[in-house]
């Protein structure tokens, strides 16, 4: 028992020193998709699910100019608004799930987008990634810690978690950091996962954060890579 109750303080001193660490080398992380207000975020949130945040960005400023607000999406013809988003993939539900989402939007909040959990979930093609997304870049709520394919990875090779399943880590991550930290940590680790700890080969030499890193399922580093990092 007392070895278990060393391991979790432990576990808990990681999490909180991998989270000053990204502060000091990404203070000015933000939402890396581009948007001017709560129903753009939302609607660009939707389409970057298996796509990247670049071909969002290249599509959504033809989309919003077209269709600015919920009042004009929930009106659009759906052949319409495929073409535009045509390139990010899965475009006909995606299509629908935003033509849908404003409409709903309309319906029950006159095309504003409410600052709450439950409600955004229950939106069409809303989950609690996006929601989490939403509530906390434009809010400013800590509903939740955003679990992309970056947070997942390296939340596992840091030693952060051993579960597989957002939703899992996504809790594993709430018990381990404080709520002021969930939004700003998501962001940090996602710019980390892109600049320095890349998926097919993590720059662990030049990492900030390697003394709080286990590696999880990476070989060692040799002494010569030990001693230059």
């Amino acid at each position: 028992m007392a070895k278990s109750k060393q391991k979790e303080r432990e576990l808990h001193q990681r999490a909180l020193n991998i989270s000053v660490g990204l502060a000091k080398q990404y203070g000015n992380a933000e939402c890396a998709l581009i948007h001017k207000n709560p129903f753009e975020l939302l609607v660009a949130t939707i389409l970057s699910a298996q796509c990247t945040d670049e071909r969002v960005n290249a599509v959504t400023p033809k989309l919003f100019a077209k269709y600015p607000t919920a009042q004009k999406l929930a009106k659009s013809e759906q052949e319409d608004v495929e073409t535009i988003i045509h390139s990010l993939g899965f475009f006909r539900a995606k299509a629908n799930n935003i033509r849908g989402m404003a409409q709903k939007l309309l319906e029950l909040y006159k095309g504003d987008v409410p600052a709450d959990l439950d409600q955004l979930v229950a939106l069409p093609g809303i989950g609690r990634k996006t929601a989490n997304v939403v509530l906390g870049t434009a809010f400013g709520i800590p509903s939740g810690v955003v679990v992309d394919t970056h947070v997942k990875r390296l939340t596992r090779l840091m030693g952060l978690t051993t579960s597989t399943t957002p939703e899992k880590i996504e809790l594993d991550l709430m018990q381990l950091l404080p709520p002021e930290e969930w939004v700003n940590f998501a962001h940090r680790l996602i710019h980390h996962g892109r600049q320095i700890c890349v998926a097919r080969r993590p720059q662990c030499t030049k990492c900030p954060l390697i003394k709080d890193c286990l590696r999880v399922g990476l070989p060692p580093l040799s002494v010569d890579s030990e001693q230059s990092a």
